[in-house]
């Protein structure tokens, strides 16, 4: 039901989480665009023909929506981090069904040709403390991962952490089968990616 899509690394302004990644990674994010929805904008880093990876803030220029932003941006403060997964189906209504409760409302959205229909939740919060997948369905052909330049960056595992893991195990098990992720029980909920590149394996 659920192809991972993409990860988001969140940061209080996008320069900040735009160095921190082309230093971790050593190499140049893309441009990205903005989310006239959201109030947000993102620089973008090719993981591979069919998957990416976003650094993402709230846009200072920008209003926001009249609800929390997604990925709970609103709340977000401190160092760059991985804060969300994002998740591509075929159905979007049909996903949220099988999702827990709380994955979000649709929202239709659109940047240049890109159009999409995204689960946002009124709160900005993702069950499991935003362990649980955002999900996306694409609308079209179109998508960023091609267009983006290929960099060498690929992912090799996410780390899914949470106190109750075997709930979030359980959730996800009917919805997704990649043998790259890992959900572990643990004192406080985290999110980790493993990959490699110029520099070898890298953890953000």
């Amino acid at each position: 039901m659920l192809t991972f899509d993409h990860l988001a690394i969140s940061c209080d302004s996008l320069a900040e989480g735009v160095a921190h990644v082309e230093a971790t990674l050593g190499v140049e994010l893309a441009p990205g665009g903005e989310h006239a929805a959201m109030g947000t904008h993102n620089r973008l880093l090719s993981l591979g023909p069919d998957e990416y990876l976003e650094v993402i803030a709230i846009n200072p220029d920008a209003p926001g929506p009249d609800q929390p932003r997604w990925f709970d941006l609103d709340n977000f403060a401190g160092s760059p981090r991985m804060t969300n997964w994002i998740c591509r189906c075929p159905d979007l209504d049909a996903a949220l069904a099988a999702a827990p409760e709380g994955a979000g409302l649709p929202w239709d959205l659109e940047r240049g040709d890109l159009r999409w229909r995204m689960a946002v939740p009124p709160d900005g919060k993702l069950p499991f403390a935003n362990c649980f997948p955002a999900m996306i369905e694409w609308q079209g052909t179109a998508h960023p991962a091609p267009r983006l330049p290929d960099r060498g960056i690929r992912m090799t595992g996410i780390t899914l952490t949470h106190p109750d893991g075997e709930g979030l195990r359980a959730a996800l098990t009917p919805m997704i089968a990649d043998p790259r992720l890992r959900v572990e029980t643990g004192p406080a909920p985290a999110l980790s990616v493993d990959l490699t590149g110029p520099k070898g394996r890298v953890r953000l």
